[in-house]
């Protein structure tokens, strides 16, 4: 082999190594930073890149896309004392490369770090209660402070969850028991407040009872007075028509008013509960005699 045919070989692979070299294809969600001579320069976007050989070289390649990243499990102690064990997981994404480059040494570990120091620092500042019951109000308060720590790194915290809130086990049988106990007491409550509304619905029943009973008294005893004044007029009638007839002389409306005030005797007489024996007068005859008058009386009325 001439010494010209290895120029030509050697020249052929130089040519191909500053072409390989010179020549970058970065992927899609990927972006890559170029630094020449320690400096960063520019950063290559997805697709084909040039650059200049031996000069430029790739110094980061950054993902591009959104990132998931476990908070280990770690154990805080909130404002009441009470201690827990907490893990979580954080969702970031790059926004600037050239800030998550150079701005910060070892991005991952350094979110990691931060949310675990704030989750301490939220869920320290709670009590117990409020830690287990108000996950989104931890949640949105863990986001804004870790969004805005992570800022002057290029980074954009899309969302932080707190996945394990576990209390320590004798503080889980303490809340069991007392969830327990207001169970009974609302039980206990809701029982007592059965017992009152069926009291008062029983003495509304009675209560109404005792009106609807004095409405019939009241109803009663105006009827019974209507009967009294209807028999009273009828009464005074009567009489004002055997006043009338004596008046005129008339012996029939005599016997008439005789004979009634006999009846009313005897009937008095009849009904006492001590009456066993009823002695009729020998004038009974007489009285007889009365109640035919009686009758021609009232004829003589209705004729009249």
């Amino acid at each position: 082999m001439s010494g010209f045919t290895i120029f030509a070989v050697a020249v052929v692979i130089l040519g191909l190594a500053v072409i390989f070299a010179g020549v970058k294809v970065v992927p899609q969600g990927y972006m890559w930073t170029v630094e020449r001579f320690g400096r960063y320069t520019r950063t290559l976007q997805p697709g084909l890149n040039l650059l200049i050989p031996f000069f430029d070289r790739v110094g980061h390649k950054l993902s591009m896309m959104e990132t998931v990243l476990d908070i280990p499990e770690q154990e805080i102690i909130t404002k009441d004392n009470a201690m827990a064990m907490v893990d979580g997981v954080v969702f970031y994404q790059i926004m600037d490369p050239r800030k998550a480059a150079y701005e910060i040494f070892g991005l991952d570990n350094a979110i990691v770090n931060l949310s675990m120091t704030n989750m301490r620092t939220v869920m320290g500042g709670m009590q117990l209660d409020e830690l287990l019951g108000e996950r989104e109000r931890i949640n949105a308060a863990l986001l804004e402070v870790i969004d805005q720590a992570t800022e002057p790194w290029g980074v954009k915290i899309k969302r932080i969850e707190a996945k394990k809130i576990d209390p320590n086990r004798d503080l889980v049988e303490a809340m069991a028991s007392q969830m327990k106990a207001e169970r009974e007491k609302r039980a206990a409550i809701l029982t007592a407040e059965g017992q009152k509304e069926a009291e008062i619905r029983e003495a509304e029943g009675r209560k109404q009872g005792q009106i609807l009973d004095a409405e019939g008294m009241l109803e009663a005893a105006r009827r019974e007075a209507e009967a009294k004044e209807r028999l009273a007029e009828a009464e005074a009638m009567a009489t004002k028509v055997v006043s009338e007839a004596i008046k005129n002389g008339d012996k029939a409306a005599i016997n008439y008013f005789l004979g009634q005030r006999y009846i009313d005797a005897v009937k008095e007489m009849a009904a006492s509960p001590n009456a066993k024996v009823i002695y009729m007068p020998l004038e009974a005859s007489n009285v007889i005699g009365s109640i035919g008058s009686i009758k021609q009386l009232f004829d003589e009325n209705k004729t009249s």
